[in-house]
């Protein structure tokens, strides 16, 4: 009996020993560029793995000006939260057209919803430039808005799909009897039951549109349109020496993501959870 309660004392700890060094592997990274971030470039040069000998907030400050973080920001903020908005409010009502409406045609557009999913975006992305150029709509924030809502309406159609067939009809059912139209029917009583499977779908169009690189690098040619990704692009090439600027720029790239992740970290983890047993 102490011979097998031992062998699993000594398994528990291989895990336990394993997990720590897959965190530290991971956050070393993220931890060797954020005390870079504090310091000049000659400490860097000198030591990089060691702790800053003063914490200055200097370099964040000259980054901050330098790459007029605060319109940046703002034009990242902008069209990641009107591509949330129109990305969550027509995807769920289509997935619920395609759910409750049971035409023989939903099943062919659910197989090129599907079939839209595979399509890449470098092959895309040609044909689509040239034709909003024509239309004057580059350096367009909502026209990047539109883009965002066309590539990512299939995986949030999807998602909404599958998680929706899980919701009682009859409830519905009842208050249609009682005089609610379904458009009521489906803001009062069926959205509100998609609240986890939202904040997954949420975080994860946040981390892709926050984080897109290539299709702003196309559309957004002017200086004052770019977002946090191309503004830390050419602000990482122009200052490619300057180490801490360069570490600090990064740094005010990814915190916005990883505070909006902290703060609906239990609602994703609840979304994962219903998704899979769904």
């Amino acid at each position: 009996m102490s011979g097998r309660k031992r062998t699993v004392n000594i398994a528990s700890l291989l895990k336990l020993s394993l997990a720590l060094f897959f965190l530290v592997m991971m956050i070393f990274p993220f931890g060797l560029v954020l005390i870079n971030a504090f310091k000049s470039r000659m400490e860097i040069i000198q030591s990089p793995l060691a702790l800053p000998g003063s914490w200055s907030f200097d370099n964040f400050i000259t980054a901050w000006k330098t790459m007029s973080y605060h319109v940046v920001l703002g034009n990242t903020l902008y069209i990641t939260a009107l591509s949330q908005i129109v990305l969550i409010v027509f995807s769920a009502m289509f997935a619920y057209l395609l759910v409750r409406w049971n035409w023989k045609i939903n099943k062919f557009i659910f197989f090129m919803l599907v079939c839209a999913m595979i399509i890449p975006f470098q092959s895309l992305m040609i044909p689509f430039v040239s034709i909003f150029g024509k239309l004057g709509m580059m350096n367009s924030r909502t026209a990047m808005v539109f883009f965002y809502l066309g590539f990512g309406m299939p995986m949030t159609t999807f998602m909404y799909h599958g998680f929706m067939k899980g919701i009682s009809k009859e409830m519905e059912e009842a208050a249609m009897i009682d005089g609610c139209s379904y458009f009521s029917c489906f803001w009062r009583m069926v959205f509100p039951n998609l609240k986890s499977i939202t904040v997954t779908i949420l975080i994860i169009n946040i981390l892709w549109i926050w984080n897109d690189f290539l299709l702003p690098s196309l559309v957004l040619i002017k200086e004052n349109t770019r977002t946090i990704p191309l503004s830390t692009f050419y602000f990482f090439g122009e200052y490619t020496a300057e180490f801490g600027l360069a570490m600090a720029a990064l740094i005010m790239s990814v915190l916005p993501v990883i505070v909006i992740y902290l703060f609906l970290q239990k609602h994703i983890i609840a979304g994962v959870m219903d998704g899979a047993i769904k």
